[in-house]
């Protein structure tokens, strides 16, 4: 089962820290990310199975640069939440 894994930092900084420890933990991909407030709130997306999803957000939570303002781990995601979740990373594909 595919499952989504969000992790809201508040730095550019601290999310690339996030991302980084979250891909060296456990088998996820980056999807997208988004910034708002000009980059002082960012929320970083990965892709993988459940566990490796949830193992990858509690390794950012515990040991990222910044602590995460948020989180969580969708299981099985609506398509709906599919759906922003591929408009979101179609802008990083224009740029």
């Amino acid at each position: 089962m595919e499952s989504l894994g969000l992790i809201e930092v508040s730095s550019v900084t601290g999310a690339l820290d996030a991302l980084d420890v979250m891909c060296k933990t456990a088998n996820v991909s980056f999807v997208t990310w988004e910034r708002k407030l000009g980059g002082r709130l960012v929320t970083i997306i990965v892709r993988g199975s459940v566990s490796a999803v949830t193992e990858a957000v509690d390794a950012a939570m515990a040991r990222g640069l910044v602590r995460p303002c948020a989180h969580a781990v969708i299981a099985n995601p609506h398509e709906e939440t599919e759906r922003i979740v591929e408009i979101s990373a179609s802008r990083l594909k224009k740029g």
